[in-house]
């Protein structure tokens, strides 16, 4: 089978916790856990598209954007990584409806073990999505805020006791080690205020990714520097191909034109 045209990150679902993944490329949706063990090879044909006004470039900004309309959108700018310095109230957001509609709308505050325990920031509506993104094998929703800004706040208080970083590496090697995080989240319910968020009873997530092999060192692989990457797919966690060549973000590259081959 051969596939063509401008891929973007893998889609998730998760069904009795185990995580199953297709990729878009042109206007296919493959399954790709049915290719875990195979021999796939993917290859960069030199075109990259923007996946906002559709213009060529050269370069990939914001996992898949030129550099005006990463410039110009409001879902690139560094309030989204950063969120507790959201700029709204200041009248100086890039799309004020965009804004509106994606910023000031239910969010989670929550536990995650991808690399060990993390604390992280999400749409209600975006889960389990983001965790499955993050390539968490446990995740635990702990307060829920009106306002991604709100949700900030809490998280940088929390940065102060527990990271909001994963260690890829050790997430892609599986060196990870089951947490009880309703402990963890209510030894930090006794160190920071909570009295303006709704405080969650949710029971943690377990998720099962579809892999066969984990690597034991991690090779990153870029179609920067490699155009064709091939090799047998074994195992996909978070956004990352699992090859027996090396690690392949999927994320990252998104807006290329490839072409699959399985």
């Amino acid at each position: 089978m051969q596939l063509s045209g401008l891929i973007q990150k893998m889609q998730v679902s998760l069904k009795n916790e185990k995580v199953f993944y297709r990729l878009p490329i042109g206007a296919d949706l493959v399954e790709m856990n049915g290719l875990v063990g195979q021999e796939i090879s993917l290859e960069f044909n030199g075109q990259i598209t923007c996946s906002n006004c559709g213009r060529r470039t050269n370069k990939s900004y914001s996992q898949g954007f030129c550099y005006p309309c990463c410039q110009a959108l409001a879902r690139c700018d560094l309030c989204i990584m950063r969120p507790e310095t959201c700029h709204y109230h200041l009248g100086t957001c890039r799309e004020p409806q965009w804004g509106l509609e994606n910023c000031f709308v239910p969010t989670l505050i929550y536990l995650a073990n991808s690399s060990g325990v993390k604390v992280g920031i999400t749409k209600k509506t975006n889960t389990p999505d983001r965790w499955i993104d993050q390539g968490a094998v446990q995740a635990l929703p702990i307060l829920e805020v009106e306002s991604r800004l709100e949700s900030g706040k809490f998280e940088v208080a929390l940065k102060a006791f527990v990271t909001d970083k994963t260690n890829w590496r050790k997430m892609l090697k599986n060196e990870v080690e089951v947490l009880n995080l309703p402990a963890i989240r209510d030894e930090l319910f006794g160190k920071i205020d909570i009295t303006n968020a709704i405080k969650l009873d949710a029971k943690p997530l377990e998720i099962h990714y579809p892999v066969q092999k984990y690597p034991s060192k991690i090779t990153s692989l870029s179609f920067d520097k490699t155009p064709i990457i091939s090799g047998v797919l074994q195992g996909i966690k978070g956004q990352y191909l699992l090859l027996d060549g090396g690690v392949l973000n999927i994320r990252k590259f998104g807006s290329y034109d490839l072409t699959l081959k399985y």
